[in-house]
């Protein structure tokens, strides 16, 4: 039975966003899937383009590990989601707006980041994947 962009949604949100299990999140892709993220400039912390699990696995565990161990993670109550599906069955739009909360103590705001994630599947697995952010917003 094959899995709906929902489900595929929601198992890679879960392994990146809400658990940051590199592992888990390369299980989500094709053996050759392609992970891109086309605005990110060469050389930043994030990836800008993985190709293959194993690269997927290696590159967002660094990355990961990398993050600072306060990093704040998304308000799921306050964040949400739509998905848009298209004329390909195979493709399927992500529209997010994230909300990170503010620091109470130092009156700090929430703050808010709107992202695009294009998905194209293929056997229920992602075959590529391109994750449109501002890169300023990425540790």
């Amino acid at each position: 039975m094959s899995r709906t962009p929902l489900q595929i949604f929601q198992s890679y949100i879960h392994a990146g966003t809400m658990t940051r299990n590199a592992d888990a999140l390369a299980e989500n892709f094709t053996e050759d899937g392609v992970y891109e993220a086309p605005l990110m400039p060469a050389g930043a912390a994030f990836p800008r383009r993985l190709a293959g699990r194993e690269e997927i696995r290696d590159g967002m565990a660094a990355y990961y590990e990398r993050l600072p161990k306060d990093d704040r993670s998304p308000n799921f109550e306050k964040s949400g989601f739509v998905l848009h599906t298209t004329a390909d069955p195979d493709v399927f739009i992500a529209e997010i707006d994230t909300v990170f909360d503010g620091d109470k103590e130092t009156n700090e705001e929430d703050t808010a980041v709107s992202l695009v994630q294009i998905f194209r599947i293929r056997d229920d697995k992602i075959a590529q994947l391109r994750d449109y952010f501002a890169p300023d917003l990425v540790n």
